[in-house]
């Protein structure tokens, strides 16, 4: 008889990513009326390239604060695939970001076009042993992306890092440069860079480390500049993600870099944040439109402080993951790793919730529920895995599914409703049923 292992967190109560008793699939069902949750493993659909979070320098000098025995198992709990969440998709911080203890660069010198000056020793300091102590706690090679918020500020027309500006046009060679030169240090580093985006957000201007490219200049950035330097410098398989922002501009943005095909054959992908509302649509549009390019979700978090215990940014995670995976995402990085309990370091007090929280005076790590909701989806759904089929027969309960490549199927549902909702689990043709808990996220695995 074949069975089904259901993992339960939930609001009340002390489950997280708790095993309940096993559910035994049935060849009928019984008469009852209740919805069905169906899981059809025969259609299949996007593949998951996997799971992970931030490495910025905030993350890494908390984690340094840590005792050595605390360090060791956070990096456990995030990244062994025995006893943690597996994490093999990541991401790291070219120059500053608003999570680093102040604007750099890694290019200080102005007019230094032949970056003669050009260093990475800022991230010899935290970030670098914090990826390797990552690498080494993990049971596969991380695949990390490089972001920019802002090049240098003797590149900009602004002439600062913070608060917007545009990367002035005498210096895109130089600043395509810095990328190859970002790569190659890293390599030597022994921490093989997966991607670049061209910039985080590069519609925002924010009081911290920003950049903005209309969606013509990064277009065009990408065509005459940053894409034939990577493939000029031998990286052409280092690959190369447009956007990274919101996803209400996603269509727009990818009409315009996708519909010029010098650009577009330099772009492997598109990356997309959370922040604002959801449109969800977005995501599924650019999927439909150009289904030979790749999508992945690589920021968000809970804005305006850490949000201790709340389960409210749990749900935010499931609700996320959930309509972005059955859209045709790929993969998701959150963003931070870990805060301190304040949900910092900021150098412009933009505090934010992680995962994971570090009260530094008692050094004891404070997992929050948006961690619990992670491992949900990246302890069960694998690299490799394919969306299948899954559908809910009540609108009170969200689903996704995915099929691994061992034959195992992982079904997470979420259940945002104050009232516990019973399901009919319709599976592949046989049946059991579930109560699927008020405020409560599940996952369904039943074996190969």
């Amino acid at each position: 008889m074949s069975t089904v292992q259901p993992y339960l967190s939930a609001q009340q109560g002390l489950q997280r990513l708790d095993p309940l008793p096993r559910l035994n699939l049935q060849a009928r069902a019984d008469g009852t009326a209740r919805p069905e949750i169906t899981v059809d493993s025969s259609r299949r659909f996007q593949s998951l390239i996997g799971f992970g979070g931030a490495f910025t320098e905030a993350a890494a000098v908390s984690w340094q604060q840590l005792p050595p025995a605390q360090r060791d198992a956070a990096l456990r709990d995030y990244f062994d695939s025995t006893q943690g969440h597996a994490y093999g998709l990541c991401r790291v911080h070219m120059n500053s970001c608003d999570f680093a203890l102040g604007n750099y660069a890694h290019v200080e010198q102005a007019g230094d076009v032949e970056l003669k000056t050009f260093s990475i020793e800022r991230d010899r300091q935290a970030l670098l042993p914090m990826i390797k102590a990552a690498q080494a706690a993990a049971n596969q090679p991380l695949q990390i992306l490089a972001s920019p918020w802002s090049p240098p500020a003797w590149m900009k027309t602004n002439g600062q890092m913070n608060h917007g500006g545009e990367l002035l046009p005498q210096y895109r060679e130089a600043w395509a440069q810095c990328y190859v030169r970002f790569i190659q240090a890293y390599a030597a580093e022994g921490v093989p860079i997966w991607g670049v985006t061209v910039q985080n957000e590069p519609m925002a201007v924010q009081r911290w480390d920003s950049c903005i490219y209309t969606a013509e200049q990064e277009r065009d950035f990408v065509r005459d500049f940053l894409g034939p330097t990577l493939h000029r410098a031998g990286l052409s398989h280092v690959r190369l993600l447009v956007w990274d922002h919101n996803r209400d501009q996603m269509v727009q943005r990818a009409s315009v870099i996708y519909g010029d095909p010098e650009a577009a054959r330099y772009v492997w992908g598109m990356g997309f944040h959370w922040y604002g509302d959801d449109h969800f649509e977005q995501v599924a549009q650019v999927r439909e439109a150009w289904p030979d390019k790749h999508l992945i979700f690589t920021e968000g978090c809970q804005e305006g402080g850490p949000h201790h215990g709340s389960w409210a940014l749990g749900e935010r995670y499931a609700r996320s993951l959930i309509h972005d995976l059955r859209n045709g995402c790929e993969g998701f990085i959150d963003w931070n790793l870990m805060l301190d309990e304040t949900g910092g370091p900021n150098h412009v007090g933009n505090l934010c919730s992680a995962p994971l929280l570090i009260d530094r005076a008692k050094g004891e790590v404070m997992k929050q529920s948006s961690y619990w909701t992670l491992g949900h989806f990246s302890r069960f759904i694998r690299p490799g895995a394919q969306r299948i089929v899954c559908a809910s027969g009540t609108a009170r309960v969200e689903c996704v599914a995915f099929r691994n490549l061992d034959g195992s199927i992982a079904t997470v549902l979420l259940n945002r409703g104050d009232q516990p909702q019973p399901l009919r689990l319709r599976w592949n043709g046989a049946f059991a049923d579930f109560e699927l808990p008020a405020r409560a996220i599940a996952t369904l695995v039943q074996a190969a």
